[in-house]
C-alpha cells in the first residue's frame, strides 16, 4: 500500500527531526498536498534545475534533497527566476520536494554518520555533540498497596523510558506520616488523627516535556488527596547527536594511502581531493564533517585526530590549521562528502515505512551537482 505524503514526512521528521536543525536553516516540506498519495521518492543531495527536472521526467511523487531550494525569505516565487521556475514546475507536476539539512547533520545515523562508514571509520562519536533532550526525575510518596498503580499510570504517560527499557522505576520502603485536618479529605485516617503508613518512595525518569501529563497521571491515579512529590530537573549531558564524527581507522594508512581510499570510495568530481599534510604520515584517527567543514577547525584540533576529513576549505583556516602541524586536511567537494547520507536516507525510509505496512519505490541520483565542472 503506497503511502500518503504526510506519513513519508512523519517518517522522515522522526529520523531527521526538524527541531534538530540550526536556526538558521529551512527544512521541512517546500511544495506538495500531505494527503497526495506517493509511490516513487528520490533522493538528491540538491534541488538544482536538472535534478527537478529528473524527479519530473521519471514520474516522482516525492523529490527528498539535503540542501534547501530557499534557504533565505523571499518576497516572490514568480516564474521569471530561476527559482521560481523551479517551484512552478514542481506544483505543476504535483512532485512535493522536502529538505532534511542541518537537521539530517545533527541526526545519529546523520550525514556524517554516512561519510565515517564510507571511509572505513568505527568506534565513532561526535565531534560537535548536541546536548542530550532534557530529562526530569519525579519522586512520590505512595502507600505500599498502590504502588504499582501509580507507577503504571506514570509509566503510560511517559515516564520510565530509559534505551529499550520501560516502566523503569526505583522504590525504597519508609513511613509516611500526616494530620488530615478540618475540610480534608483523607484516603486513610480520620480528620483531626496523626497518621503513620507504611509507604514507599517511588522515583522515575521523564522527558521533560512530559512533566505536565506524567504529574497530572500520577494525581489521577494516586490515593491520596494531596501526594506528596518532588520534580527535580537533571543536569543536561552530551548526546550522541551533533556535527561530525571522530572515529579511528581499522588499520594505520600513510596519509597518501588514506586519501586515495577516500578518493575510492566518495562519488568522483572534478574538484577531486586535496591533501595538506606530510604524505608519508600514520593517519589512524580521524574527524569528518560533511560539507563545508573550516569553521570546525578548534574543536577537531581539541579532538587530536590525525587528520581532518571535510569540504570547501578556505586557503586563511587551511594555513593557520596548519601552522599548528596538526592535523593533516584531507578536503573534498561538497556534493561527494554529502551523497553518501542519500543512501541511508533511502534505506531508511524504506525500513520505516515498510514496518507501517508501507511501500514506495525509490531512487538515488547519481546527477553531480557539485558547482565545479572543469580542471585543469
Amino acid at each position: 500500500m503506497n503511502p500518503r505524503l504526510a506519513d513519508v514526512i512523519a517518517v522522515l521528521d522522526r529520523l531527521y527531526d526538524p527541531s534538530w536543525a540550526e536556526s538558521w536553516d529551512a527544512v521541512g516540506l517546500v511544495t506538495g498536498d500531505p494527503d497526495q498519495p506517493v509511490r516513487r521518492v528520490l533522493f538528491a543531495v540538491d534541488p538544482m534545475r536538472e535534478v527537478v527536472d529528473e524527479a519530473i521526467a521519471g514520474e516522482f511523487d516525492l523529490l527528498v534533497t539535503h540542501h534547501p531550494l530557499l534557504l533565505k525569505g523571499v518576497n516572490s516565487v514568480a516564474a521569471t527566476t530561476p527559482k521560481g521556475r523551479v517551484i512552478h514546475d514542481l506544483i505543476r507536476s504535483n512532485t512535493a520536494l522536502h529538505v532534511c539539512h542541518t537537521n539530517a547533520d545533527n541526526a545519529n545515523p546523520g550525514v556524517s554518520d554516512a561519510l565515517a562508514a564510507a571511509l572505513g571509520l568505527q568506534d565513532t562519536r561526535p565531534l560537535n555533540p548536541m546536548p542530550a533532550d532534557p530529562l526530569d526525575k519525579i519522586v512520590v510518596f505512595v502507600p505500599v498497596a498502590d504502588t504499582q498503580g501509580v507507577l503504571e499510570a506514570m509509566a503510560v504517560a511517559g515516564a520510565g523510558e530509559l534505551g529499550d527499557y520501560d516502566r523503569a522505576a526505583w522504590s525504597s520502603a519508609g513511613e509516611g506520616t500526616f494530620r488530615p485536618l478540618e475540610g480534608a479529605n483523607p484516603a486513610i485516617g480520620r480528620v483531626g488523627d496523626i497518621e503513620v503508613v507504611a509507604e514507599n518512595r517511588l522515583e522515575m525518569i521523564l522527558p521533560r516535556h512530559k512533566r505536565r501529563a506524567v504529574v497530572a497521571a500520577m494525581k489521577a491515579a494516586h490515593p491520596y488527596e494531596e501526594p506528596a512529590y518532588d520534580v527535580y530537573e537533571l543536569a543536561t549531558l552530551p548526546s550522541e547527536r551533533g556535527g561530525g564524527r571522530v572515529g579511528v581507522l581499522a588499520e594505520p594508512l600513510p596519509l597518501k594511502q588514506f586519501a586515495q581510499l577516500v578518493a575510492d570510495n566518495l562519488p568522483k568530481t572534478q574538484h577531486g581531493v586535496r591533501v595538506a599534510g606530510d604524505p608519508d604520515r600514520l593517519i589512524t584517527s580521524l574527524a569528518v564533517v560533511g560539507g563545508a567543514g573550516d569553521s570546525e577547525f578548534a574543536k577537531v584540533r581539541a579532538a587530536g585526530v590525525d587528520a581532518y576529513v571535510t569540504a570547501d576549505l578556505r586557503h586563511h583556516p587551511a594555513t593557520e590549521a596548519q601552522a599548528y602541524g596538526d592535523p593533516a586536511l584531507v578536503d573534498v567537494a561538497h556534493w561527494a562528502s554529502e551523497w553518501p547520507w542519500l543512501r541511508d536516507a533511502d534505506r531508511l525510509l524504506r525500513e520505516n515505512l515498510a514496518a507501517q505496512g508501507s511501500t514506495v519505490d525509490t531512487h538515488i541520483s547519481t546527477l553531480v551537482t557539485d558547482a565545479w565542472t572543469l580542471r585543469l
